[in-house]
């Protein structure tokens, strides 16, 4: 304990890491009285604190149990924060339609509703995949205790061929997730090269001495894989440096769709920093509300802070043209940002309206196809 905890300690004080992020914490069996995360995360808080910096703790746990981020004083471990799998992993199968694996659980846009409203999807309810239930509630937890993400190094490197959602969405896609994701009331996570749209895949590789360690390596992977139905001759061999060679960035050759997204990307987090209702959720009280129109495939999301800052996000993960009518939030909203203006890969054509007058008669909107776009209270 005394050497895991001092490792931590040691990256703080001797490197200045500002953040550790705990792998798997799923996998940590701890019986004793003062669990052993509850003891790294607090030794990290008074090493910030005795350096007047800030750090923070992050879990990466599968378990949906908020005891990990919630408060010592009620039992809780005391970390910062946790990764969402299920925001992923309901992402995704909106997305592109994935069931097999631990994809099972989920089913459209109705869960990602309530991953952006509470958190986890799985909250105690029966988890088809797992055979059980699974999961606690999240929602009174601050929603900037989760981090959430379109794409991570597990969930790439851990496909068969690792292949990335550029290869698999078209831009405009690509544009919607990452509306969602950066200006979310989470907190977001971009994976490398993601801000972009790279295309080179991210594959699992290794470098082991160990003959025997390699090849159950390889052979645990081809179990894992079966899951998903995926067929073991197309897995790479993780000890081949060609595995390597092949996940290598390629920032260099961006061709012109690349830019543009990689400007959309840098637009949506500049008004994340600039508008005070788009940061992410402090507190456990929801600034936040969601719409769900399952049958248009489209999801709106309504932001706000106690001092009347507020923003509208509508967000079409429609393959054809919809027409949504809101009745909610009522006011006029001004629109800011347009995935479909031509900085942005977009064509200009069938591009959100400019102004939205929101009242109890409602008014239609007609959305294009992948269309995201954000409005701010006028």
């Amino acid at each position: 304990r005394h050497y895991v905890v001092s490792n931590a300690l040691y990256w703080v004080t001797e490197y200045h890491i500002d953040a550790l992020r705990l792998d798997a914490i799923h996998g940590i069996f701890d019986f004793s009285a003062f669990h052993i995360l509850k003891e790294l995360a607090s030794s990290v808080q008074k090493q910030a604190a005795a350096l007047t910096r800030q750090i923070f703790v992050i879990a990466e746990s599968d378990l949906n149990d908020t005891k990990i981020i919630e408060s010592p004083t009620i039992g809780g471990y005391g970390l910062d924060g946790q990764w969402s799998d299920d925001f992923h992993h309901a992402l995704r199968v909106v997305l592109t339609g994935e069931s097999r694996g631990y994809y099972e659980d989920f089913h459209g846009l109705h869960d990602l509703g309530k991953a952006i409203r509470e958190g986890f999807v799985y909250s105690g309810q029966y988890s088809a995949h797992r055979r059980r239930r699974h999961g606690n509630t999240s929602q009174q937890v601050s929603p900037g205790q989760l981090v959430v993400f379109s794409q991570n190094h597990d969930q790439i490197g851990n496909r068969a061929v690792g292949d990335r959602l550029s290869t698999q969405l078209p831009y405009e896609a690509l544009r919607v997730a990452r509306a969602l994701v950066l200006l979310s009331p989470n907190i977001p996570l971009l994976f490398m090269g993601e801000e972009y749209g790279e295309t080179a895949p991210f594959q699992y590789f290794i470098e082991h001495g160990d003959p025997d360690l390699v090849e159950a390596v390889r052979q645990g992977r081809r179990q894992e894989f079966a899951h998903f139905g995926w067929n073991p001759e197309d897995i790479p061999d993780p000890q081949d440096s060609a595995t390597f060679e092949r996940s290598r960035l390629r920032r260099e050759d961006l061709n012109d769709r690349q830019a543009a997204l990689l400007r959309w990307t840098k637009a949506l987090i500049q008004l994340r920093k600039d508008e005070p209702s788009l940061g992410a959720g402090d507190g456990t009280t929801r600034s936040h509300r969601v719409w769900v129109f399952e049958d248009e495939q489209v999801l709106v999301m309504h932001r706000w802070t106690q001092d009347h800052a507020a923003s509208l996000l509508i967000l079409g993960f429609n393959r054809s043209p919809v027409t949504v009518r809101l009745i909610e939030p009522q006011g006029t909203w001004q629109r800011w940002l347009d995935s479909m203006d031509k900085k942005f890969g977009g064509i200009d054509q069938g591009s959100m309206p400019t102004q939205l007058a929101v009242s109890p008669q409602g008014i239609s909107v007609s959305i294009p196809a992948y269309g995201a776009a954000v409005f701010l209270a006028s």
